[in-house]
C-alpha cells in the first residue's frame, strides 16, 4: 500500500520519503530523494509546537494485540484542525501508545509529513496517497465549495486504501476534538453492521434529498424496509472487512453517478452514505459526537453545545474555530478547542 511512515522520516529538513503507488498492490518501492538540501518552510504549511509525550498506563497490552486504528485527512487548510484532533486524542488516551494513525493526502506534500513527526515526535503513522482523479468525474455541485473537494470523499474509499491488516477503524474528520478515551467508542460492538455512528432521528431526514428524488417512486422505495435517520459522517467506526466484502464503495459510488444525471442532493459526500447505509448502521451514544458546532453550511451563526453529557465536540458547518479565534470574533463553543491548538504563529516565533 501507499504510504509515508513516521518511523521512515529523517530529520526535519533532510528528508527521504518512500511513495508507492496509491491502490497497487506492489511491494515495489519509488524512492523520492529530496536532497541535503535545506528548505524555506512553506508559507501555506503552518508550524505547530511539540506535543508532551504520551505513554501508556500500567494495563495496557500491546499495539499488535490491543492496537485502534483512526484514519484522518490531510489537507494543508485543516491541518490545525487536525492536529488538534491527534493532541486531544492523545491526551485523553489510556493507552496512546496503542494507538496507529491512517491520514489520507491528495497531494505528496514532506513538509506536512515532517510538520506531524516534529509535532508528535512517538507517534505511530502512515500517510497514504489518495488519487483525486478516482473521484474527480464522480463530483457533483453541492452547496458549499468545501465539500466538493475530492478529498471530502477520500473516506468511501478506505477499504481499498487500508492495509488487509487493517479489520477496523475509527474515521474522523479533522474538525473536532475528543474528550473521552477513544477505547470506549472503538469498543463498539458492531454486530453485523458495516457502520458505528451516533444517530439523529429527530432530524427532518427529507431534506437531505431533493424534490426530484422523493418525487421519483423508483428512487423513493430506496428505504423501503429501513427506518433511515440522519448520521454525520465524520465520526465513524467502520468494519472495514465487512465494507470490501459487501461492495459498499461500489454501492456508494452508483448514487453518486445518478447525482450527477438527476439532481437528487445538496450536500457533497453524506447524503450517498445515507443512501446506502441509513436506517441500517449500529448507533452509538451521542456523547460521541456533538456535531454543529460550525454553524450552518451557508453562514456558519455560532450554535450551543445539546444538552448531555459529552465525548466528541465536532465543529462540522461553515465556521471553524481557528479561524473564528483568529479573527477575534470567536463563538462561545470556540474556547473549548481552543486548549488543543499547537499552532505557532509566526510572531510567537519570532519573540523565541
Amino acid at each position: 500500500m501507499a504510504f509515508w511512515s513516521s518511523s521512515m522520516l529523517p530529520l526535519l529538513g533532510l528528508l527521504s520519503l518512500f511513495f508507492l503507488h496509491p491502490f497497487s498492490t506492489s511491494s515495489s518501492v519509488h524512492a523520492i530523494r529530496l536532497g541535503a538540501v535545506v528548505r524555506r518552510p512553506s508559507p501555506d504549511v503552518p508550524i505547530f509546537r511539540e506535543a508532551p509525550a504520551f505513554r501508556n498506563g500500567d494495563a495496557c497490552g500491546t499495539r499488535d494485540a490491543d492496537g485502534i486504528h483512526v484514519s484522518m485527512t490531510l489537507d494543508a487548510n485543516y491541518l490545525r484542525g487536525t492536529m488538534a484532533a491527534v493532541l486531544s486524542i492523545l491526551q485523553h488516551s489510556t493507552c496512546p501508545e496503542n494507538l496507529s494513525f491512517h491520514f489520507l493526502s491528495a497531494q505528496h506534500v514532506p513538509e506536512i509529513v515532517s510538520r506531524i513527526q516534529a509535532t508528535f515526535p512517538y507517534l505511530n503513522f502512515r500517510v497514504y496517497r489518495f488519487d483525486s482523479n478516482r473521484v474527480r468525474g464522480k463530483i457533483s455541485k453541492s452547496i458549499r465549495r468545501a465539500l466538493d473537494q475530492p478529498l471530502n470523499y477520500a473516506r468511501i474509499y478506505l477499504a481499498d486504501i487500508l492495509p488487509a491488516n487493517v479489520r477496523r477503524v475509527i474515521y474522523l474528520d479533522s474538525d473536532l476534538v475528543m474528550v473521552d478515551d477513544i477505547s470506549n467508542l472503538w469498543g463498539v460492538d458492531l454486530g453485523d453492521k458495516v457502520v458505528a455512528a451516533p444517530e439523529y432521528c429527530h432530524a427532518n431526514f427529507t431534506k437531505y434529498f431533493t424534490d426530484e428524488f422523493w418525487s421519483s417512486a423508483e428512487m423513493a422505495k430506496t428505504f423501503k424496509g429501513r427506518s433511515p435517520c440522519y448520521f454525520n459522517t465524520g465520526v465513524m467506526v467502520v468494519d472495514v472487512d465487512r465494507w470490501r466484502k459487501g461492495g459498499y464503495t461500489q454501492k456508494v459510488e452508483e448514487w453518486m453517478a445518478v447525482q450527477k444525471q438527476n439532481r437528487i442532493y445538496d450536500l457533497g459526500s453524506l447524503p450517498p452514505f445515507l443512501l446506502v447505509l441509513a436506517g441500517n448502521i449500529k448507533a452509538v451514544d451521542h456523547r460521541w459526537n456533538q456535531h454543529g458546532l460550525g454553524g450552518d453550511n451557508l453562514e456558519g451563526k455560532c450554535r450551543n453545545l445539546h444538552p448531555g453529557p459529552i465525548s466528541l465536540l465536532h465543529w462540522s458547518g461553515k465556521g471553524k474555530p481557528w479561524l473564528r479565534l483568529d479573527s477575534r470574533k470567536p463563538c462561545a463553543v470556540d474556547h473549548l478547542w481552543a486548549p488543543y491548538d499547537l499552532y505557532r504563529s509566526s510572531r510567537v516565533s519570532l519573540e523565541e
